[in-house]
């Protein structure tokens, strides 16, 4: 993300020079698609999590759907999950020809509520789709007795969450597969791409297939010096796969996963120490039985608290040189959910209330700790009516 003069984003990556020497290994190479590197990269973050199986993927998006499509996942089918997400989290329930079926948020951790889960399982119903929002793991235990005891499949989102653990687990190897973001905001980043994690063999091995084609071997069993040029098609997959570029960038993020999530962990207490006790603003809580990836730093800002709107705090913000973000709109409320499926406001009022008052900051580890104090200030100064 460009970032002008002395304007802080909401987010930027954070590249080194272990990453750019990493890039121009695998341009020396020549070989540029999927190889070598994105086998090891799969084998590192499976490792990671603690899965046994990992196929890497170019988004989050790709690996729910290669996922869903999977376990064979179609029309007549429903899949439950949070309204408040990004698109993409029901898009891809969409394409499998599924129905996607929300249920509402617990107003605490803007998590989707198990309570809720329970009330919308149907005879249809075939998996449970947790969005693991903002990096804070969704209550799994409930969760997995829930699908244990209906026969369902537990696909989890994590596009925030690597780096989350949950009771003493790494989100990654808790429910039947688990689908990871390396966007460019995210706290591992390969500019695009992911990650799908799972223990089950059958399924790693059919979402790698999915994801080449449906084809047997892919490029890189085929050209070296022992490949062959022959291979079959299987299914009928799709282009899905990550490059080696992509992976060169991952490996090296990866290695510095941990440094990068101390201090987002840091820059999360400055936020909470600094911004405590002010009137009108709800600041997010970590998990105390687990750990939060902080990917997003959400506070929420109570209207009539604050006396100012939320638009009004994001603007006053912009105005000194801050950038914000709104994560995010839940999904029923886009035109196209409204219209094909008859969503309409007032369906799931604690993501609505809560979207009504979300504001992200700036949290990742490319600022510095006077961006953290600039945001401290601004954000004080506002809430105090000090403009």
């Amino acid at each position: 993300m460009l970032q002008s003069k002395g304007y802080l984003p909401y987010a930027a990556p954070l590249i080194g020079e272990e990453e750019l020497l990493e890039v121009i290994d695998t341009l020396n190479t020549g070989w540029l698609s999927r190889g070598p590197k994105c086998a090891l990269f799969e084998e590192r973050f499976a490792s990671f999590v603690g899965s046994k199986y990992a196929v890497a993927v170019n988004s989050c998006t790709a690996a729910m759907f290669l996922a869903l499509k999977a376990m064979d996942i179609g029309p007549g089918d429903e899949v439950l999950t949070s309204p408040l997400t990004f698109a993409a989290t029901a898009n891809v329930i969409v394409h499998t020809g599924a129905l996607p079926v929300f249920a509402d948020i617990s107003p605490k951790t803007l998590n989707i509520d198990p309570d809720e889960i329970a009330q919308k399982i149907s005879p249809r119903t075939k998996v449970i789709l947790p969005v693991h929002y903002a990096g804070r793991a969704c209550d799994m235990d409930r969760i997995l007795e829930l699908a244990a005891a209906h026969g369902l499949k537990v696909l989890e989102d994590a596009a925030h969450a690597v780096y989350t653990r949950y009771k003493g687990r790494m989100v990654g190897s808790i429910g039947d597969a688990t689908a990871f973001s390396f966007y460019v905001t995210k706290n591992l980043s390969t500019g695009e791409g992911g990650m799908l994690t799972t223990d089950d063999v059958e399924l790693a091995h059919k979402v790698r297939l999915l994801s080449l084609h449906g084809m047997d071997t892919d490029a890189w069993k085929r050209y070296t010096a022992k490949g062959s040029w022959y291979y079959r098609v299987l299914l009928p997959g799709y282009k899905c796969n990550m490059t080696d570029l992509q992976a060169s960038l991952g490996l090296r993020q990866l290695e510095r996963l941990a440094e990068m999530q101390r201090i987002r962990e840091a820059y999360a207490r400055a936020y909470n120490e600094g911004l405590k006790g002010l009137e009108g603003i709800v600041l997010p809580h970590a998990d105390e039985e687990g750990r939060h990836a902080w990917h997003l730093y959400v506070v929420q800002i109570d209207e009539k608290q604050a006396g100012l709107s939320r638009q009004s705090f994001i603007e006053e913000l912009k105005r000194r040189g801050i950038g914000t973000s709104v994560h995010f709109i839940p999904v029923h409320l886009h035109p196209y959910y409204a219209t094909a499926y008859g969503y309409k406001e007032g369906d799931f009022p604690a993501a609505e209330s809560a979207y009504r008052k979300l504001v992200s900051l700036p949290l990742y580890p490319k600022m510095t700790e006077d961006d953290v104090e600039k945001v401290i200030g601004a954000v004080r100064g506002i809430m105090c009516k000090r403009y």
